[in-house]
């Protein structure tokens, strides 16, 4: 049987491929780009203006046109959602896959018997990572990946239209960050992502870069990129509690300063 494979993200997107490609496979492989795990959610699926503009604001230096990329990532799950092949979404245990999980079920509960599912676990990594560790499908060697093209199985219809209903109070819950813990999502604020940011800074000067890593082994519940912190830590600078010294949007030429 062939797939249509939705990934989250471009690097899962391009260890997919390769995986297929090896496997002697031709088959589609739809990457979603968009980090459901902060930011707003509300009009993500109507509109993606307000969720643009949110991103725009975290990641101007990437000059991408964000309005563009959002409304093809809603026409695709809109065209997905009117074709006839079968859909495998593979998924980590992190906030952003699992976002990804329930929008696409969303999208497609009007076609339950399409809809198919790979969960990947922290036991599936031989990484000795803990039990509930965040895990993502770029994470996974070639060989794990290969192993589940042959285990792909279908979501029950019960399971499909609870996921679609979560899906539409997530969107609706009044909450800026979306932690996956224990199976089951915890809304948070940027405020709490700042003060654990300050909590991490030394008395004295550090690189941006030297701040990120550290940040990144400290955020719970989902992954912090450096686009994110990055942006945490101007809004920091802005807020008067911290200097930046060099290049706010490169971390590589940058370093941060309590005040």
């Amino acid at each position: 049987m062939e797939y249509i494979h939705i990934v989250n993200g471009n690097r899962a997107g391009g260890v997919m491929r390769q995986a297929l490609e090896h496997a002697g496979r031709t088959e589609r492989v739809v990457i979603l780009r968009d980090d459901l795990a902060i930011g707003p959610l509300r009009e993500i699926d109507d509109d993606p203006r307000q969720r643009a503009a949110f991103w725009q604001r975290v990641a101007p230096m990437l000059k991408r046109d964000f309005s563009l990329d959002l409304t093809r990532e809603l026409d695709t799950l809109r065209e997905l959602a009117g074709e006839s092949n079968q859909v495998a979404i593979w998924h980590g245990d992190s906030a952003a896959d699992q976002l990804m999980l329930r929008r696409v079920a969303f999208h497609l509960r009007t076609c339950p018997a399409r809809l198919n599912e790979v969960a990947l676990k922290a036991a599936d990594l031989d990484a000795g990572l803990a039990a509930d560790a965040p895990t993502a499908l770029a994470m996974y060697p070639e060989s794990v990946i290969a192993a589940r093209l042959r285990l792909i199985a279908p979501i029950s219809v019960l399971r499909i239209g609870r996921l679609a209903l979560e899906w539409r109070a997530l969107k609706h819950a009044e909450t800026q960050i979306r932690r996956w813990q224990h199976n089951t999502f915890e809304g948070g604020t940027f405020a709490d992502v700042d003060e654990t940011l300050m909590a991490l800074l030394p008395e004295t000067a550090i690189s941006t870069s030297q701040a990120i890593a550290a940040a990144t082994q400290a955020m719970r519940g989902f992954f912090a990129t450096d686009t994110f912190l990055l942006w945490r830590y101007r809004e920091l600078q802005a807020a008067g509690r911290l200097a930046l010294r060099g290049d706010p949007y490169d971390p590589s030429t940058c370093e941060l300063t309590r005040l």
